[in-house]
């Protein structure tokens, strides 16, 4: 049952201005604290935490729109209701009535309610009704089917949801699994069963075989079902690639790293550490994988670029971001090529060792490949109705319908989109960002339920553990021809600003929060500052983007 409660240190809303934001504690409740935001002239009261990761939303961003933005990892919410917006949250922030009197500033709301800070999102439907013949029918497990579902129910979607899947669990956080190495399912799983079936969504653990856009029916393998749909939304990811080189086919204890199966494989030959790994590929996945392994393990990196990361980071951000992995032990072998893996000698069904063009050789119990995912779209090559791009993707507009099909939509890797931000000029790019298809979901999601209504633009984000975190936002799908570096990569404390001619079309930071959110709106809302601005040591933590 509700109970006012009051606010710690504050008697009054007066003089609260505009973009103004504030985190108070909550008197009887122990560690309970709201979080007060004056968006576009309404002060809301809030839970303090973002959903997502827990980040302290008062170190945020509140934009002109009202919309109040996570300083770590960019998940949006309304300022006024605490309503999610965008990915890569799920849950909704607490939203609490505010009452001032007696001299002082009090809200209405249950204790529990109040520690937690969030609450599901409101379906405006959890079933359909008898009669309704929509059926939305989503194949791919991951984020952007979780941002489908969810918004579909959101939006009010009353029809029958799908989600076909071969992974074998409910959808699960990915980002996780690179980044810690995580294998327990419970541990980065999204949303439990029993939620689900609250939303009236089924979900069907099986294999695609066949989509047949003609009859509008998705035929599925080992149960050798069929499920007919009015609006189908292709959600399958990327396969990770192997390397075609010799061993790497035919011996064990070489992984790549994509689902919660291929972790365990990967955490099971590690084992009690002590373990000597190869990791090929220097870019976020591998890099990713010998931060988790580094302690307790020789941890080697092959990589075909200068430096790693040299192709998204540039060499100077690359070649800092190498000297904190070195200091952690990691060693790096740059401007490498993999000749052959070879057998070990006390068991020749195993790898023990991966030989490079040079003539190196390195001792390996285990390998770990990091050579980057393709569109996962088997299923489609013999398709007689849609046609795959050269990379394997499905071409899209921007509402994410298939280029040359009714009532098909592609999100995530699959899907070559026209990009409209700074310097993207709608060129048809693939982001392989977990933000990236959640939000794509849920814009799909708001399609099917309103066609008429006008998809707007997001700006992508991503971040990597890096022996630190960092933060990327925008998209280079033009190249980039400078950048705009303040700060020292190798001390773990910069932010860098890729440019095209005078235009930032991206960038990323490290130990700088919330420079990369605040950069994201600023782009979105298309007043990012220039180049010559910012080689005039403009800090964007100083430029106003308050509501």
């Amino acid at each position: 049952m509700a109970s006012e409660y009051k606010l710690k240190g504050i008697s009054s809303l007066s003089g609260f201005g505009p973009g103004e934001k504030r985190e108070f504690e909550v008197e009887g409740i122990d560690d309970a604290k709201v979080l007060l935001a004056n968006a576009g002239g309404k002060v809301s009261a809030l839970g303090p935490k973002c959903t997502h990761y827990g980040a302290p939303l008062v170190n945020g961003v509140l934009t002109k729109s009202g919309r109040l933005t996570c300083p770590w990892h960019g998940a949006c919410f309304n300022g006024k209701t605490g309503d999610i917006e965008n990915a890569p949250g799920l849950d909704s922030l607490a939203s609490f009535k505010l009452v001032e009197k007696d001299g002082g500033v009090y809200i209405e709301g249950e204790e529990a309610t109040i520690k937690a800070g969030r609450r599901k999102p409101n379906f405006k439907c959890s079933a359909a009704p008898s009669g309704n013949t929509e059926k939305v029918v989503i194949v791919g497990g991951g984020s952007g089917a979780i941002g489908t579902v969810e918004a579909l129910r959101e939006q009010g979607f009353t029809g029958a949801i799908t989600v076909i899947t071969n992974e074998g669990n409910l959808p699960i956080d990915r980002t996780k699994l690179s980044k810690a190495l995580i294998d327990d399912v419970a541990k980065v799983q999204l949303r439990d069963d029993e939620w689900f079936k609250t939303g009236s969504v089924s979900i069907v653990q099986d294999e695609v075989t066949d989509v047949d856009l003609n009859a509008k029916t998705v035929t599925t393998g080992s149960r050798n079902g069929k499920y007919e749909y009015t609006k189908l939304v292709l959600a399958t990811g990327g396969s990770p690639r192997n390397l075609p080189v010799q061993g790497f086919k035919v011996l064990e204890n070489i992984f790549v790293l994509r689902n919660i199966h291929h972790v365990k494989k990967i955490t099971s030959a590690i084992g009690n550490k002590g373990k000597k790994i190869v990791i090929v590929g220097s870019s976020f996945i591998g890099m990713e994988v010998a931060g988790a392994t580094a302690e307790g393990n020789e941890v080697h990196i092959i990589g075909m670029e200068k430096v790693p990361l040299e192709r998204v980071l540039g060499e100077e951000v690359g070649a800092g971001v190498q000297k904190l992995f070195e200091a952690k032990g990691v060693k790096f072998h740059m401007a490498a090529g993999v000749e052959k893996a070879e057998p070990s000698g006390s068991d020749p069904s195993k790898v023990g060792a991966i030989v490079l063009k040079d003539g190196t050789r390195l001792e390996a119990d285990l390998v770990v490949l990091g050579v980057g995912v393709a569109p996962a779209t088997e299923y489609l090559r013999e398709n007689k109705v849609v046609r795959l791009e050269k990379d394997g993707s499905l071409k899209v507009d921007d509402t994410f319908l298939v280029h040359g099909v009714k009532d098909v939509y592609a999100i995530g890797d699959i899907a070559s989109f026209p990009y409209h931000g700074p310097g993207g000029n709608g060129s048809y790019t693939r982001i392989e960002h977990w933000n990236v298809a959640q939000n794509q979901g849920r814009i799909v999601a708001r399609h099917i339920v309103n066609p008429s209504l006008k998809p707007t633009f997001f700006t992508p984000i991503f971040w990597s553990a890096l022996t630190a975190q960092l933060r990327y936002c925008g998209n280079t799908v033009n190249g980039w021809d400078d950048l705009v570096l303040q700060g020292k990569p190798e001390e773990g404390k910069f932010v860098v600003y890729y440019c095209k001619g005078e235009t930032v079309v991206a960038m990323a930071s490290m130990g700088k929060d919330p420079a990369m959110v605040k950069s994201a709106e600023l782009m979105a809302e298309g007043n990012m500052p220039s180049k010559k601005e910012l080689q005039g040591g403009l800090d964007i933590l100083d430029v106003s983007i308050a509501a």
